[in-house]
């Protein structure tokens, strides 16, 4: 929670009362113009408010008080509050207006169909809709459910792409990750050198021997043909 000043108006009709603080430093922590703090002292601005001490509330200090009135340029500060209050949280379903609720249930329909790990409370909080409505649209009972189309809400405007990109993120991480179903192809490095079906495995000592004997077929083939080379000259 931001730390701003309680009732600035009142802060100051009493700081001008009480303090012999200078306008500008009253309206510098009360957030006024120096010359409405100078209406009030002349009685012109604010007649009717009651001065309320900032030194009761916990929202300034007497010594920071002194330091101000010791020197004109001190820029008096708020005290930090003792008690740190928590900013609300909207609950409940996201505001739609009323021009744009007859495209809710297009919306939801959309969602369900391309993003069906979200769960009822993620959807309800996108586009602002009752659980009620969810369920009979996933269960196709809704009752104009012969006339809806998909459609996605972040371009009928009912929320943002990061907030639907959240609940996409946050479904999917609780989601368990899909068992792999049917056979699989198997990788290229594990196909390179697999027997073919009708064939029986070679052994070591094969392999070694049929590499020897193309070695010597080869080596056979170069004798001859250099031999025709020389009957030929």
């Amino acid at each position: 929670m931001a730390n701003t000043l309680l009732m600035p108006k009142a802060t100051a009709v009493w700081l001008v009362d009480n303090t012999a603080l200078s306008f500008d430093q009253i309206a510098q922590f009360c957030s006024l113009h120096p010359l409405e703090v100078k209406a009030i002292a002349d009685g012109e601005s604010a007649q009717g408010i009651k001065g309320m001490d900032p030194v009761i509330t916990g929202q300034l200090s007497r010594d920071e008080i002194k330091r101000g009135e010791q020197n004109p340029d001190y820029k008096i500060k708020l005290s930090e509050p003792k008690v740190r209050v928590p900013e609300t949280k909207r609950r409940g379903a996201r505001y739609t207006p009323l021009s744009k609720r007859q495209d809710r249930p297009n919306a939801i329909l959309w969602l369900v169909r391309n993003h069906p790990e979200l769960k009822d409370a993620a959807i309800s909080r996108l586009v602002g809709t009752t659980k009620s409505t969810i369920e009979q649209i996933r269960e196709r009972r809704h009752w104009n459910i012969a006339n809806l189309q998909p459609m996605d809400p972040v371009t009928l405007g009912l929320c943002s792409q990061i907030d639907l990109d959240i609940e996409v993120q946050r479904a999917s991480a609780n989601r368990p990750p899909a068992a792999p179903s049917g056979e699989t192809l198997l990788p290229a490095a594990l196909t390179e050198r697999l027997p073919a079906a009708d064939e029986a495995p070679r052994t070591r000592e094969e392999d070694e021997e049929l590499d020897a004997n193309a070695v010597f077929a080869k080596l056979s083939a170069l004798k001859s043909t250099n031999t025709d080379n020389d009957e030929d000259e």
